[in-house]
């Protein structure tokens, strides 16, 4: 990876919300954020005072944002309610794909929202929102006609696609649901020319392993912080 995409990576959500993004940003001076339906992500621009009290600005009382930044500075009019340590993870061109699912994978759109929103409630309870889906393209899995898991797209920067959303029903874990979608957006990324990579929580062993399984590799990690106005 060449230093300019390190320096991409470093800042990922500023990067998103200054592209790519940009139709959904809510910005004041050198503060940029999501709405809150579709993402609870914030960025600045440096971690300056007076960067993070325009984001302050930008959020309502008691709601919660992530950025990504190693502290938070005082006097900056924001509380800071944790700190997470995350992996960014990228697939080599060479992975090969796993075996297929023999189960049909579909792609979602606004009629499978409901069936979105009920699995992420059960996975992903802090990082989806009604409208999430509309960063990017997701996939998913039926059994009986009930949405049993999914995967889709969120940042992008520069050629690189985020996959996200990756969860699966707790009943229907072990069977290589969650490997087939991220292979089925790899293949497609592929065809568009485009990289895959994600985010990991770095004390989520399981995902990290399956992650590693399929041929993903380290190449960075970031730190991000929960925070709510003063």
């Amino acid at each position: 990876m060449s230093d300019y995409e390190r320096e991409l990576f470093a800042n990922p959500i500023w990067q998103a919300l200054r592209t790519h993004h940009r139709r959904f940003a809510l910005s004041v001076g050198e503060a940029w954020r999501y709405p809150a339906d579709v993402a609870p992500f914030a960025a600045v621009l440096g971690p300056t005072r007076s960067a993070f009290r325009q984001l302050a600005s930008l959020l309502w009382p008691g709601e919660e944002v992530s950025v990504v930044a190693d502290r938070i500075p005082p006097e900056s009019n924001l509380r800071t309610l944790g700190t997470i340590e995350v992996l960014q993870m990228m697939v080599p061109p060479d992975a090969s794909p796993g075996s297929e699912t023999p189960m049909s994978i579909v792609e979602l759109d606004d009629t499978h929202a409901r069936g979105m929103s009920a699995l992420a409630s059960q996975t992903l309870p802090d990082y989806f929102r009604g409208r999430t889906r509309e960063l990017g393209c997701y996939y998913g899995i039926h059994a009986r006609d009930e949405l049993i898991a999914m995967a889709g797209e969120r940042l992008m920067i520069d050629r690189h696609v985020e996959i996200s959303g990756v969860c699966t029903h707790p009943i229907h874990r072990g069977y290589g649901y969650a490997s087939s979608l991220v292979w089925q957006l790899v293949r497609q990324h592929r065809q568009r020319g485009l990289g895959s990579w994600l985010h990991v929580n770095a004390s989520n062993r399981t995902a990290i392993a399956l992650y590693r399984r399929m041929g993903f590799k380290v190449f960075n990690t970031i730190l991000l912080q929960k925070v709510q106005q003063a």
